[in-house]
């Protein structure tokens, strides 16, 4: 049986596992690491892909970093969270560990193991992933295969337009979806909604210790679950929000099926309700024509890690 390695490449750390052709995670190891030390990142990536191959026969390496990789595969461009420039990450790997590699963006991966393995297995063509987490990330497989685009930079989802002249995002652009429907977005409308009706955000500022600007993610969704009207307001915009993007989705790609992953979906119905309530009064006209399914992600956070691997094994 094929066995490939797939590493996931965050700010701080360094996740890989062996993984075979069912998606099944053999062995998986982990390491710490600064986001501002490039060759630190980079020699911690050569360490745990050495670690597993001298312990299982694999045949080669898939890396899922948070960035624009370029259409080759090989360089990370840029990377918002970690100080990698123009870096040569395949070549430099494959040479340490002396197996085939591959370098792709860390939302396509996890879209690829959804689409694989998690909440779009049965989907025989096409499926969107958006991402929701601090920010909002995106994957698309159209044909059974990855769009990536002439640069190796499609499906940046989140900074498709929302709201023209809108908030600041980091891309340098007003209005991105990014800053409507993520994690980030979802606490700044909890804070305002508790600054300007404290008296509804009783359960939200009891969390914070009375203190808005202490307001987390984790405590709106605390606070929303136990009723905090302000809290559920806050997720009913990002949910709205959300429910468009997939909208245009469904009316440029018309895929099989749409999924929504990332940490702010373990809220479950609290987003996902909205979330498709908007959905479906977007698409009001198309109400007698097939429209895709939304779903909750499948795999957490080893969809990046699996998603990586399979992807090695197929190139």
């Amino acid at each position: 049986m094929t066995l490939t390695i797939g590493v996931d490449v965050g700010g701080t750390k360094v996740a890989a596992g062996v993984v075979d052709v069912a998606g099944e995670v053999r062995a998986r190891v982990r390491r710490d690491t600064p986001a501002d030390d490039v060759a630190k990142t980079r020699d911690v990536i050569v360490e745990v892909v050495s670690e597993l191959a001298a312990e299982h026969e694999v045949s080669a390496v898939g890396i899922g970093a948070a960035g624009w990789i370029d259409a080759a595969r090989s360089t990370v461009l840029f990377a918002p969270n970690i100080a990698w420039r123009n870096e040569p990450l395949r070549d430099y790997v494959s040479a340490a560990v002396g197996l085939p590699v591959i370098v792709e963006n860390d939302a396509n991966v996890a879209a690829w193991g959804e689409f694989r393995y998690g909440a779009g297995r049965d989907a025989d063509n096409s499926m969107v992933l958006f991402t929701i987490g601090t920010g909002v990330g995106g994957g698309i497989v159209l044909g059974g295969e990855l769009l990536r685009g002439a640069h190796g930079i499609a499906a940046e989802l989140g900074h498709m337009l929302s709201v023209p002249d809108g908030h600041l995002c980091g891309c340098g652009r007003l209005g991105c979806i990014e800053q409507y429907a993520s994690g980030n977005a979802l606490v700044r409308f909890a804070r305002a909604g508790a600054r300007q009706e404290p008296t509804r955000a009783g359960i939200l500022l009891e969390l914070a210790g009375g203190d808005v600007e202490a307001v987390t993610g984790p405590m709106v969704t605390a606070a929303a679950r136990s009723g905090d009207p302000v809290s559920c307001a806050a997720f009913a915009q990002i949910g709205r929000w959300l429910g468009i993007g997939l909208a245009d989705m469904a009316q440029i790609l018309d895929p099989e099926v749409l999924v929504v992953g990332g940490g702010v979906v373990e809220a479950g119905e609290l987003l996902m309700g909205p979330t498709r309530r908007a959905f479906t009064e977007a698409l009001a006209a198309r109400a007698t024509i097939p429209v895709a399914e939304i779903r909750p992600a499948e795999m957490g956070n080893t969809a990046g890690l699996i998603g990586a691997a399979d992807l090695a094994r197929r190139r």
